[in-house]
């Protein structure tokens, strides 16, 4: 990551710029610690590590899928 940014640093500042931008999140914490304040779920927008290739794809899918938020 660019100068120490946390992944969650990066989306919310793609985000600023994009905001239909659809984002998957990967840790190998919980959703409630690697999420703080941002909405984590699990299955739709995080996938907490380790994870098999079949989840990341159904989970990169249904977040694909999912309407977009403006």
């Amino acid at each position: 990551m660019p100068k120490g940014m946390s992944g969650l640093e990066l989306a919310k500042q793609l985000l600023r710029d994009r905001p239909a931008l659809k984002v998957n999140y990967a840790s190998g914490y919980s959703t409630e610690f690697a999420g703080g304040k941002q909405k984590l779920r699990e299955g739709v927008n995080f996938l907490q590590k380790p994870f098999v290739g079949q989840h990341l794809l159904k989970t990169i899918r249904e977040n694909l899928d999912a309407p977009a938020k403006l």
